[in-house]
C-alpha cells in the first residue's frame, strides 16, 4: 500500500518545490492539492467540515501552477489534484493545463475532479448547481476526445465546440488517469463511465469501499484502484483500508511555514513505514 499527501497550498504556507522535494525524500507516492478559484463573502453554503471556513480556503494557490512548480524539484511524485472543481472550470482550458502538466513532469499526472459544494462559488462562474453532475459528465468526455484525437470535437447540451486542434498531448497513454471524487450514486456512475480510479474521502468506511469494489467488477470495471483522500493517522482506520484492499492513502498534511512542515512529515512518514 503506498501513502501520499492531500494538502493546501497557500502563500502563506511551505513553497510548492519544497514540499515537493521533502515528500519525495520521505519516500510518499503522491501529492494531491485542493482547488478554490475564490471564496465568495456570501456564505450560504456550509462548510462541510462544520463550523468556519478554514483560512486555508481562502488563499490557495492554482493547483497547476503549484503542481508544475513541485515537477521541477522532483522525479518520481504523482502530481495530483484533489479535486479540481471541473464545473467551475473551461473545458477547453483545462484540456491544455492538464496536457501541459504531464509534459513538463514527464507523465505524473493524477487527474482528480470533483463537482464541488459551494454553490456561490459555482454561481460566480456560470455553473448551475443542479446541473453540475450532468455539465461533467459532459466535460469529462469533451476532455478524453480532446487528449485523444487530433481534430477533436464534442457536442452536448452544455459543452459544445467544433473540431479543434489542441496540442501537447499528454505523455501519459491514453490521457492522465482520471480520479473520480465522491462517494455518491451519480458519483459512483460516473466512476465506472469515466474514471480510472475512485478518490474517496476517508471517511468511507472500509465495507463501502469493498462494496463499491465488487459492484465495478460487475460493470466490468475491476480494473479501478482506489486512492483514500485525505485520512487521519488513527492506526485503526489506516488498517481497515488496508484490509480492504485500497491501494493507497493520502495523508492530511496541515498548511504550515515550511520550519513547520518538515517535522510534521516526519511524523507522516513514521505512520506510513508502519503500515505500509
Amino acid at each position: 500500500m503506498r501513502f501520499g499527501i492531500a494538502t493546501f497550498i497557500t502563500d502563506e504556507g511551505i513553497r510548492p518545490e519544497a514540499l515537493g522535494r521533502a515528500l519525495e525524500e520521505r519516500g510518499f507516492s503522491s501529492l494531491f492539492l485542493a482547488e478554490h478559484s475564490h471564496i465568495p463573502v456570501s456564505r450560504e453554503s456550509p462548510y462541510p467540515g462544520g463550523g468556519e471556513l478554514p483560512r486555508k480556503y481562502y488563499r490557495t494557490l492554482d493547483p497547476f501552477v503549484a503542481l508544475a512548480a513541485a515537477a521541477a524539484g522532483t522525479s518520481r511524485l504523482v502530481l495530483g489534484t484533489g479535486i479540481a472543481l471541473l464545473p467551475q472550470r473551461d473545458v477547453i482550458h483545462t484540456a491544455k493545463q492538464v496536457a501541459s502538466l504531464d509534459v513538463v513532469s514527464d507523465g505524473r499526472v493524477a487527474f482528480g475532479v470533483g463537482v464541488g459544494w459551494n454553490r456561490e462559488e459555482m454561481r460566480n462562474h456560470g455553473t448551475d448547481p443542479a446541473t453540475r453532475g450532468a455539465l461533467m459528465d459532459e466535460q469529462l468526455a469533451a476532455l478524453t476526445q480532446i487528449w485523444t484525437v487530433d481534430q477533436a470535437e464534442y457536442h452536448g447540451a452544455y459543452v459544445d465546440f467544433d473540431p479543434i486542434y489542441l496540442w501537447p498531448k499528454p505523455v501519459q497513454q491514453p490521457h492522465p488517469p482520471i480520479y473520480i471524487g465522491g462517494e455518491s450514486p451519480a458519483a459512483l456512475r460516473r466512476l465506472a463511465a469515466y474514471g480510472d480510479a475512485w478518490l474517496p474521502r476517508a471517511g468511507t468506511r472500509p465495507a463501502e469501499i469493498e462494496r463499491v469494489r465488487n459492484w465495478l467488477a460487475e460493470q466490468g470495471r475491476d480494473d479501478v484502484p482506489f486512492t483514500v483522500f485525505s485520512a487521519d493517522t488513527d492506526p485503526r482506520r489506516l488498517a481497515g483500508f488496508a484490509d480492504a484492499g485500497v491501494e493507497e492513502i493520502t495523508l492530511t498534511l496541515d498548511t504550515l511555514p515550511e520550519d513547520d512542515t518538515l517535522p510534521a512529515l516526519d511524523a507522516l512518514a513514521r505512520v506510513a513505514a508502519a503500515h505500509r
